[in-house]
């Protein structure tokens, strides 16, 4: 028994002996494993295998968010950006958005802690029997890689780490924010092709709404493109893209965010790209406005640093910039430059020019032509190509006049296929007609509409703020407005309406004449004379004057190009842009006082933060007193003279003063204009002032460019969801230009008939 036993134990202890060698060994391995996986993991973490974001990153995420710019009225105008970004918060996101993500990429989100095991367990089994079913990826994990992308063409041993990197992050993300914090930088963040980075921009780009807006089916479908942004574009293959927005309603339906009757009506409904537009700097309202305000933002930057000394990016740092500019209103100024310069005045000079030699260049010889067309030819793209391969200027300009395909530009048919020599299209380009226009506030400068040209896709340049032109007759008043602040004068005041000659210091003389002979000799008020834009009485000032006073004014009034002090400017023989013109005009419906045009109200960083305020500069140019009689005597060119047609054609019955101007050969068409509560611009001629019509009856201002100031304020003056239409309505009569409480003369300037009075030839 004993002996039994004993074996028994004996045998015992060898059975335990053979199991026991294997456990030390295991717990060996096992402990070196979990050392082995805290090393790795704190080495990733200290950045010993690689770089490693630290808090501080992860709280600054490096992001490339666009600069973004508003109108007046909260309109989103358009961005400036490397990456089409913007940022959404999570509050205003719907929840259709995210029950599709977590739907789609991980329904356990809210219950893991950044990296999902029971997922990689199931990777792991689907690996291991060929059956994988879905990635284990979670969206913390996702962020991490999008927020610090991985490397091109990493070894297999580079990717591990790499992922492991990514858990890492994924974990830190999880600790420095919320679930939802984590989900809105997600879907920020992520590419949804289409030059659309992040849910703003793609909720823009493929249904013209902002994220808030979207249906489940649409959020469904961005979602989708997720895993693969060109795959399932539903603009390139709009089949996958449906198969694969079920999918995703699918996987809404089996967690229970949709219900199935739900999720089977949505999944019936087609895609709907009809408001697909892909977001560029060169679309949507106002872009010659926001290339300007680019260029100034570029130089703000530079003289503007943050806090910590760095400069700010306008392509990086998703600024928010607030401007003056009601969309509204733009939209109007748009379309009224459309209807008319590009819609019937350009049709009529294309009609004007058909079969005529040397179009569309008037009165200068074959050898300027040449010159003209040639240095076009120097500056296009062509040229240039030609000339770095090595091309001779002979074989250059055989082949600028061999005829080839081509799309040229048509307002009414948009880009048509002709047969046309590239230097022919050089020449027809030269017969398109521009047009500048600014409206603005009279008393708080805010720049309301800005029209730099017809169309910026073609015609870049800019003919508000770097397009200086001679403004002709709208020049006058400022010689008026000298002579009732110097002098006598007031709008009933009589003058002689005869030529005036000027002693020029080099020994000749320069005599004006009128453009036509109208009342010659006799003695005409001031306000008839302005409204039929007589150069008689506008010399006759100037010589009673001089040329330094007039000067000396419009400097107050906001001129800063050179303007030479010869007589000859008060036909107007001087070059301004038209910002300069409208600023100037501006001094006569805000009382004298000149209030510097401004496009930007503030300038915020992209927390909000209001990092910059515009406040415009102000200054008396003018007294009151001889404002007011300078707004009555330009009341009369609306009344009675060459802007008579605001009044009989285009019925507009409200307070208006303004001034048209015409330069030598027609080169120049203006009308500058005010009401009580707006001040407006416009400027149309070709590029080249050789470039124009042949007859002042078609080429003057009031044919050219006062149309467009009318039919800008039309719109605006019936739009009900401006205040104008309002104010008019509601104040009466009261609506008027304000008199002075100190005037003591004729309130309505000179409005009553004045007696014709004949005098002896003065010849």
């Amino acid at each position: 028994m004993y002996k039994k036993e004993n074996g028994k134990k004996k045998k015992g202890k060898k059975k335990s002996g053979k199991n026991s060698k294997w456990i030390k060994p295991f717990w060996i391995v096992y402990a070196v494993s979990v050392v082995s996986i805290v090393l790795v993991f704190w080495a990733i973490s200290k950045g010993f295998l690689g770089f490693m974001p630290t808090f501080t990153d992860l709280e600054n995420p490096n992001t490339n968010l666009a600069t973004e710019v508003y109108s007046y009225d909260g309109e989103l105008l358009g961005k400036y950006y490397i990456e089409n970004r913007s940022m959404v918060a999570y509050h205003d996101m719907p929840k259709n958005l995210t029950d599709a993500l977590l739907a789609t990429e991980d329904v356990r989100f809210y219950e893991h802690s950044g990296v999902d095991v029971r997922a990689l367990f199931r990777v792991a089994f689907g690996v291991a029997t060929g059956n994988r079913k879905g990635g284990g990826s979670t969206i913390s994990q996702q962020l991490a890689k999008a927020l610090f992308p991985r490397d091109d063409d990493m070894s297999k041993i580079e990717m591990v780490v790499t992922k492991l990197k990514e858990w890492v992050v994924a974990s830190k993300l999880e600790r420095e924010y919320s679930k939802n914090e984590i989900m809105a930088m997600y879907l920020n963040i992520v590419d949804f092709g289409n030059n659309s980075s992040g849910i703003k921009s793609a909720s823009n780009t493929y249904f013209a709404k902002e994220p808030s807006e979207l249906a489940a089916e649409e959020s469904a479908l961005l979602v989708g493109m997720l895993k693969a942004p060109t795959k399932y574009s539903p603009r390139r293959n709009p089949a996958a893209s449906l198969e694969r927005r079920n999918t995703v309603i699918g996987q809404m339906e089996k967690y229970n965010f949709l219900d199935k009757t739900v999720a089977d009506s949505i999944e019936m409904i087609p895609i709907d790209m009809s408001r697909f537009k892909v977001q560029s700097h060169t679309e949507g309202i106002a872009t010659y406005f926001r290339e300007y305000i680019r260029q100034y933002l570029v130089q703000w930057c530079k003289e503007n640093p943050k806090a910590d000394g760095s400069r700010y990016d306008i392509y990086k740092d998703g600024l928010k910039i607030y401007t003056t500019i009601d969309a509204r209103m733009q939209r109007h100024a748009e379309a009224a430059v459309r209807e008319h310069v590009c819609l019937h005045l350009q049709p009529m000079f294309f009609d004007h020019w058909k079969g005529r030699a040397n179009a569309p260049f008037f009165r200068i010889t074959q050898e300027e032509t040449d010159r003209i067309l040639n240095s076009a030819m120097r500056r296009t793209d062509r040229y240039q190509a030609m000339k770095s391969e090595g091309a001779t200027e002979e074989e250059i300009k055989k082949a600028f006049n061999t005829k080839e395909k081509m799309k040229v530009l048509t307002w009414d048919k948009g880009m048509i296929d002709t047969m046309i020599s590239p230097m022919d299209h050089i020449r027809y380009m030269k017969s398109f007609l521009h047009c500048g226009m600014m409206a603005m506030e009279p008393n708080t400068g805010y720049v309301k509409a800005y029209v730099g040209g017809t169309d910026y896709n073609h015609f870049q340049f800019d003919h508000v703020k770097l397009s200086k032109r001679q403004v002709g007759s709208t020049f006058k008043p400022y010689v008026y407005t000298v002579a009732m602040q110097n002098g006598e004068y007031n709008p009933c005041k009589l003058v002689p309406n005869v030529p005036v000659t000027f002693y020029l210091p080099e020994g000749t003389t320069w005599t004006p004449k009128n453009s036509g002979d109208y009342k010659t000799g006799q003695m005409l008020p001031l306000k008839e004379a302005l409204a039929h834009s007589l150069n008689y009485v506008s010399a006759y000032l100037m010589k009673q004057f001089g040329p330094q006073s007039v000067i000396e004014l419009v400097r107050k009034m906001g001129m800063t190009s050179d303007i030479p002090a010869v007589p000859s400017i008060c036909l107007g023989a001087c070059e301004l842009t038209l910002y300069e013109q409208v600023g100037a005009i501006n001094c006569f419906p805000n009382q004298g006082v000149y209030v510097e045009p401004s496009f930007i109200t503030t300038i915020c960083d992209k927390e909000g933060n209001v990092i910059h305020t515009y406040i415009p500069e102000t200054h008396e140019a003018i007294d009151q007193i001889t404002t007011f009689k300078t707004v009555r005597l330009m009341q009369g060119v609306v009344e009675n003279g060459t802007g008579i047609r605001l009044r009989t054609q285009y019925k507009l019955n409200f307070p208006l003063a303004g001034k048209t101007g015409t330069t030598d050969n027609q080169s120049d068409g203006w009308f500058v204009g005010y009401s009580p509560s707006l001040t407006c611009g416009v400027w149309v001629g070709c590029e080249d002032r050789a470039a124009h019509f042949r007859s002042i009856s078609l080429g003057q201002g009031a044919r050219t460019a006062m149309p467009v100031f009318a039919l800008f304020m039309q719109k605006v003056y019936n739009d009900p969801n401006l205040p104008y239409k309002g104010l008019v309505e509601t104040q009466g009569e009261g609506y008027d230009f304000q008199v002075p409480a100190a005037f003591t003369g004729d309130r309505n300037g000179c409005n009553e008939k004045v007696k014709e009075k004949t005098t002896p030839n003065f010849d």
